[in-house]
């Protein structure tokens, strides 16, 4: 079973009702029925069902045997805001803006937007006259307060309430759309007993909207309840640099699991989640989606998940020291330098880390310790930067074992950038350049197969980037006396494989995103090779 719902947190899934006891309980039962029972936009069955149960409480389940690429779900947002981030955005289309004098304002409140023509303005999911309205009043301590000497740490604590407002403002002006947001899970028993969470949203936001906005009319419970539903089930989504977090009527009921069997997008103009099956799923299979960027390490990812969604993960990848054979978090022994320290028991969040060809041991504590040091440098890169990048490869291929997370980080952006790059176009590139782009292309590709195989955009993506490699490499070698004419055909066939897995899936991406723009660029590469 995927890994949201554990013993330890047997109420995981299930919505609360602090004053709704039985009666509440087999309202939410009827209306998933409802929901499981209610035909899709199409007029089909309902490709799956919510499931109850004491252990992982509600979920969804395939109700038959579904195909890779079917669609599960689509449905808009309840609530949109921005991320909780030092980047300033557009309150109306959460576009990226910056905190200068001559960033364009809202006159009504202050706020940075993108401009006056933002499409995002007076709309239901963008910066609304309500919300204007009260950050007016309150211009002070509210808009005013971002300006360039404001610090990461205000202008994320200022952005962060903007969602959380929208959510209570909910509750006064569209009560039918709170109600779907007041039955999510919020975990506020558990986060309680967290004291440096609870202490963080108790002084950032509670103090803040209570006291120093004085909006005293809200009640601290209710809005440690709407902070939990947030942390738990919200979704990031963004297209074209657009960055914002949401929640969705259905689709926070997917389990997590670490090898994930869906794949979704969100649309770049009305902010839809498209959430469809990315390979053939069983029968009564569990429907699930990662809530970590699938690439990370056990470590790191168990900890994310932890640290927001309140639960351990104990999915049959967590539960492997070798990550299904992928190797992605193992180190180099810095001791006999030939054997590979891995955790001995992944599940054991701070237990040992051992070397397996010699005796060397190290505690969790000093290997995240390690990666957060390792991973300080690869942030302090400019993800533009290919020499850049190139060293930190070179820097650490004696620490890091070669599929490890950290380098498969550098790579993806190496696999990005040749060729897109000036100085590094591809009619200016080496040939030994273009066979590195080309062997980071199929390195990255290899482990993707394993952790987000079948129809996901991280596989679409990649094999869109290697079949330039591929191609320019055999005309090359043809051209040269290097290879055969079988061998030229047989390289071209492996181009156009890649290039109509990369069209099948980048095409289902919405019309708008980069995507999608990416799969038309396919497609017209296969036409003019007469496919």
């Amino acid at each position: 079973m995927p890994g949201r719902k554990k013993n330890h947190h047997k109420n995981n899934n299930r919505a609360r009702h602090p004053r709704g006891g039985q009666q509440s309980k087999d309202k939410q039962e009827q209306q998933d029925k409802e929901r499981s029972a209610s035909p899709t936009a199409e007029g089909k069955e309902q490709p799956y069902r919510v499931e109850h149960s004491d252990i992982y409480g509600r979920y969804l389940v395939a109700s038959r045997q579904l195909e890779a690429g079917e669609t599960l779900i689509r449905e808009e947002p309840l609530a949109i805001g921005p991320c909780v981030s030092g980047d300033p955005v557009c309150l109306g289309c959460y576009q990226p803006v910056s905190l200068k004098s001559d960033q364009y304002r809202c006159p009504g409140c202050a706020w940075p937007l993108c401009g006056s023509a933002c499409a995002g303005l007076k709309q239901r999911h963008g910066h609304t006259e309500t919300e204007c309205q009260l950050y007016g009043e309150r211009r002070a301590v509210a808009g005013e307060l971002l300006t360039e000497r404001a610090g990461p740490a205000e202008v994320r604590d200022l952005y962060e309430l903007i969602m959380i407002v929208r959510i209570l403002l909910l509750r006064q002006h569209d009560p039918e759309q709170f109600a779907l947001i007041a039955r999510m899970e919020s975990h506020t028993e558990e986060r309680r007993q967290n004291a440096v969470l609870w202490r963080h949203y108790e002084e950032k936001v509670v103090h803040r909207l209570r006291v120093t906005w004085q909006l005293e009319d809200l009640e601290a419970e209710q809005v440690h309840e709407v902070c939990g539903i947030l942390d738990v089930n919200c979704f990031e989504i963004g297209q074209n640099g657009a960055k914002a977090r949401t929640l969705y009527p259905s689709a926070f009921l997917l389990a997590h699991d670490c090898t994930p069997n869906t794949a979704h997008t969100d649309d770049p103009r009305s902010f839809e989640i498209l959430l469809r099956t990315s390979r053939r799923v069983r029968e009564r299979e569990a429907l699930t989606l990662s809530y970590a960027y699938t690439l990370q390490g056990t470590l790191k990812r168990r900890a994310f998940m932890h640290e927001g969604k309140l639960f351990w993960c104990c999915c049959r990848r967590c539960s492997d020291p070798r990550e299904l054979g992928t190797d992605c978090s193992a180190l180099v022994c810095a001791t006999c330098r030939t054997g590979s320290v891995r955790a001995v028991d992944p599940l054991e969040q701070t237990g040992d880390w051992a070397c397996d060809r010699c005796s060397h041991k190290m505690g969790a504590t000093e290997v995240e310790r390690q990666l957060d040091r390792i991973n300080n440098d690869l942030e302090d890169i400019d993800v533009h930067d290919i020499p850049g990048l190139e060293n930190f490869l070179l820097r650490y291929r004696d620490v890091l074992r070669p599929n490890h997370y950290l380098l498969l980080s550098a790579k993806y952006s190496l696999c990005q950038i040749y060729g897109r790059t000036e100085g590094y176009l591809l009619p200016q590139m080496s040939p030994e350049d273009i066979a590195r782009k080309e062997s980071y292309c199929r390195e990255f590709l290899e482990i993707v197969d394993v952790l987000d195989p079948g129809l996901t955009r991280l596989r679409g993506l990649i094999m869109y980037e290697l079949h330039a490699p591929v191609m320019v490499l055999a005309q090359s070698a043809f051209q040269g006396g290097q290879i055969s004419r079988q061998e030229f055909q047989r390289r071209l066939k492996e181009v156009v494989k890649l290039l109509q897995v990369s069209k099948d899936i980048l095409l289902m991406e919405p019309e708008g995103s980069t995507e999608n723009a990416m799969g038309q660029a396919a497609a017209d590469a296969l036409s003019k090779m007469g496919c």
